[in-house]
């Protein structure tokens, strides 16, 4: 039982810090109370669920007389019974213990805070990231939302303020891409607003608004646009098939930005 009382303090002493990385913000007392409880509860049920349980019994051996062999017999059947037993309850307890901290995968909101450590306000270029079309000139003619990225679209306008840019070359462009964002549903399930995406005829314009938000995160596709503006925001996601020539230390590379995060 030596052992086994340790490997119960060792598995509390797991659980308790476990438990303080995840509630923080608790004091060490309460922190104790909720490890304990956790533990008794699985615990207890585990082990007393297993048929290997402590519940055996060695039947005596019935007889008019005991002789001295026969003694010795019945004490080392109970040496090595016990044994038995007691290495199963350990295997039990410690398969509780592996079972109990499964890696439990993040969900995808989750990750995208992780990944935007923590930040609250992010300003994204929409060709190339958001819709399939690359260029002003295609708006001309459609725009068309990526379905692959709208999981992670609306994990964003769940935690951040997300501010949506383009440069087009006509009226009938910004209303084609403000339709192509109702349709897939960003203004309805997401948090994001019409009146947060903005359109500009330059790129320099995309650099303004950039500069003028000064969000914690901004996305683009544009090389030239992501170094210039590595000096003012804190964090850039550059996203194309190939790494830019030269980057700066706060630009990070990704194909897509579903791939960022890990959704695909």
């Amino acid at each position: 039982m030596g052992d086994y009382s340790k490997l119960i303090k060792r598995f509390g002493a797991f659980l308790t810090v476990k438990i303080s990385n995840l509630f923080g913000t608790l004091d060490s007392r309460s922190v104790g109370a909720i490890a304990g409880l956790a533990f008794a509860i699985v615990f207890t049920w585990r082990v007393w669920r297993s048929p290997s349980g402590p519940q055996r019994r060695i039947h005596k051996r019935q007889g008019a007389t005991s002789s001295s062999s026969g003694v010795s017999n019945h004490s080392s059947a109970n040496v090595a019974t016990s044994g038995v037993i007691s290495s199963s309850e350990d295997s039990n307890a410690q398969n509780v213990i592996d079972e109990f901290f499964q890696p439990v995968k993040p969900t995808l909101g989750q990750i995208v805070r992780q990944r935007l450590s923590e930040g609250r306000k992010v300003t994204c270029r929409l060709l190339g990231v958001i819709l399939e079309e690359t260029s002003p000139e295609e708006l001309q003619k459609k725009a068309t939302v990526r379905s692959s990225v709208l999981e992670v679209l609306l994990e964003v306008t769940k935690f951040c303020d997300l501010y949506l840019m383009e440069r087009v070359l006509d009226d009938e462009s910004e209303k084609k891409v403000l339709l192509a964002l109702e349709n897939a549903g960003l203004f309805t399930s997401g948090g994001l607003v019409k009146d947060k995406v903005l359109f500009c005829s330059t790129e320099n314009g995309r650099t303004s608004f950039v500069r003028q938000l000064e969000p914690d995160w901004h996305i683009d596709t544009n090389p030239e646009i992501s170094f210039q503006l590595a000096r003012f925001i804190k964090y850039q996601l550059h996203v194309s098939p190939t790494k830019p020539e030269r980057t700066a230390i706060n630009v990070f590379n990704s194909t897509t930005l579903e791939q960022f995060f890990g959704s695909v």
